[in-house]
């Protein structure tokens, strides 16, 4: 069986070939390190799960601190496609009707492909700036929390991959010519399910479809961080 491409570097790919079909001396590359805070959200489950003899119904994933890096190439003096990766520092817990319960640390990855839009010429001290992007978001359990009886031989939590996307903003201020300062809020929504909402029936033929009620683990992250610009100017 076929191993499925990490995101990672599905999305490195994407920026390459789309970076090869620009003119090299067009071509101007932002490098982006970057730090900052992420407020997350989990998800309701479908159906109540009895855990450790007790009910729950909500799958928490806490805020935390994030990190990482962007790295991109203009196709126009506005224009320009990105690969973004960052990192969360989260912890898995359960929760509702029963107490707020840790289950294990939990970090989430995210994998874009990004398309931004730049304002202000190329040589601004400050250009503001639009993101919309496409990827995964890659979910990595930890150790079970120490507090769980027996823990270390419980079998871990898989790794999962879900669809993502993502809309953001800030802005970047450059003092001199290849070096800058960027800040951004992003918000990235990850699908998890979707719950049945009933049905749709035609009014003029016999046909009728389920309804879908999509769930989503939202992500909204704040950060800052270093810029370096190469070329193209």
């Amino acid at each position: 069986m076929a191993r499925a491409l990490h995101p990672g570097i599905a999305g490195l790919t994407t920026l390459f070939i789309v970076g090869a079909a620009v003119p090299a001396r067009a071509q101007a590359v932002e490098m982006s390190f970057e730090a900052g805070y992420t407020a997350s959200e989990g998800i309701t489950a479908s159906q109540s799960r009895i855990i450790f003899g007790q009910i729950y119904n909500q799958l928490d994933l806490t805020s935390g601190a994030a990190f990482g890096f962007t790295i991109g190439a203009f196709v126009t003096p506005h224009a320009e496609v990105e690969f973004l990766y960052h990192r969360q520092a989260s912890t898995l817990s359960i929760s509702d009707p029963a107490p707020s319960r840790k289950l294990a640390s939990q970090d989430i990855e995210n994998y874009h492909g990004n398309f931004v839009y730049n304002w202000g010429e190329s040589g601004s001290a400050a250009r503001p700036f639009f993101l919309v992007g496409l990827g995964a978001t890659h979910y990595l359990p930890g150790d079970y929390d120490s507090s769980i009886a027996n823990s270390a031989t419980i079998q871990k939590i898989a790794t999962s991959t879900r669809f993502s996307w993502a809309l953001g903003g800030g802005v970047k201020f450059y003092p001199s010519t290849n070096v800058g300062f960027k800040g951004t809020i992003r918000w990235t929504p990850t699908y998890i399910k979707s719950d049945s909402a009933g049905y749709w029936c035609d009014p003029f033929y016999p046909t009728c479809w389920v309804l879908a009620d999509p769930d989503y683990a939202n992500q909204l992250e704040f950060s800052g961080g270093i810029t370096l610009r190469f070329g193209g100017r």
